[in-house]
């Protein structure tokens, strides 16, 4: 019998234990990871109010619940367990860890108070585990030309009542209601832009919100979609929406906090009074070097966006994680069977976080959720395991 350890518990991670459940379905899987709950990035990356998205986790409970797979949480590679010692008990060591540090815009004034990329912002608005509060002011610039800038536009453009359906904590609600104008800047001219259509066709039900779109050239989806959006002023808006293509940023202004941001396009410069300015402009980390299956060395393999960087989507990684599962059965076919696995693991982390105590956290959360909300997280992961402790079972 096959001993799989997949260090990861997002979306890359689930999508290859699935793959490999379906072309080894005698192999043992286990999902590690370093929070107690599960699904990572689908949890803590989706936008709160963007429910729809989230529902790909109903498919990966099957696999703890149906198909198995087992569920290690508060287990941290390289602390909790040695990655020597996981290869120790597993046959094959898939690292689905990947890449969360926001990409720096590299002007001058990008580390100033006030300057905050959109990880730390989606991390803070989703409850990651103790993770202080982010502030966000009243006039906003954010700097990017893609779907994460699009999600900061309409979370910080929504009123209170706009997040019925979703688990934006009422804190969170707070500070975008602070909110009066948004300018969201890009590179790119607007043909060029990598938003989603339909999301910038989103913003168009924003019941607070006058739009105004400046520089709009070239055709397309995007074009049209931006176009749609032109003059969209509901009775009583409370905020503007502004949006800007093919600005570069030259620098960002302030002593002790931001006080502005300023761009330029050729001779031409662009100045916009802000106390907060949100980077959109993707992130960076250290790739271990995999190749295009995969493959690190011998039983030691990654997928998602620690293998390939930054770039793709939910849907993406399930096609990476397919591909990266079928080397992993090819290689095994080879390999002798013997190795402990779980029973191995089990012994030695025996304070792991199993499903059913998940289970245990997720009723807590939806138990205790404010009205109109479809879930209150647990900010701290001490709470997490007192829940998980006291209630669930090892």
């Amino acid at each position: 019998m096959p001993q799989i350890a997949i260090v990861g518990a997002g979306p890359s991670g689930c999508f290859t234990a699935q793959a490999l459940a379906k072309l080894l379905p005698e192999a043992r899987i286990d999902i590690l990871d370093a929070l107690p709950v599960p699904y990572g990035l689908i949890r803590y990356g989706v936008a709160p109010d963007h429910q729809g998205t989230k529902t790909v986790i109903r498919q990966f409970e099957r696999l703890f619940e149906r198909q198995g797979v087992g569920f290690f949480g508060d287990v941290r590679l390289g602390e909790t367990v040695t990655l020597d010692a996981l290869q120790g008990l597993y046959d094959a060591v898939v690292l689905a860890t990947g890449l969360s540090a926001d990409r720096r815009l590299g002007v001058k004034g990008d580390d100033l108070p006030g300057v905050l990329g959109s990880g730390a912002v989606t991390r803070a608005f989703n409850d990651y585990p103790d993770t202080a509060p982010v502030s966000i002011g009243e006039q906003v610039v954010i700097v990017g030309n893609g779907n994460v800038a699009v999600d900061l536009v309409r979370l910080l453009a929504k009123g209170a009542g706009e997040f019925h359906g979703s688990d934006l904590s009422e804190a969170a609600a707070g500070q975008c209601g602070r909110v009066r104008r948004i300018d969201v800047v890009g590179r790119s001219p607007s043909d060029q832009a990598k938003f989603d259509p339909v999301m910038i066709r989103e913003l168009g039900r924003l019941e607070q919100a006058a739009i105004h779109v400046h520089g709009l050239s070239g055709e397309g989806k995007v074009v049209e979609a931006l176009e749609h959006l032109q003059g969209h002023a509901p009775d009583g808006a409370t905020r503007e929406i502004h949006f800007h293509f093919g600005w570069t940023p030259e620098e960002i202004e302030g002593q002790a906090h931001v006080t502005a941001a300023r761009f330029r396009q050729g001779d031409a410069r662009l100045v916009l009074p802000c106390d907060t300015v949100l980077t959109a402009i993707g992130f960076e980390g250290t790739t271990p070097g995999a190749d295009a299956e995969g493959n690190i060395g011998p039983g030691l393999y990654a997928t998602g966006w620690l293998k390939r960087g930054p770039r793709g989507t939910i849907p993406e990684n399930r096609a990476d994680a397919q591909a990266v599962a079928a080397r992993i059965a090819a290689d095994l076919a080879t390999v002798p069977a013997g190795k402990p696995g779980r029973d191995g693991l089990l012994d030695l982390v025996p304070q792991a976080v199993h499903y059913a105590q998940w289970q245990n956290i997720d009723a807590a959360e939806r138990a205790d959720c404010p009205e109109g909300r479809v879930r209150q997280k647990i900010a701290t992961k001490a709470r997490m395991l007192a829940i998980a402790q006291q209630t669930g079972e090892s």
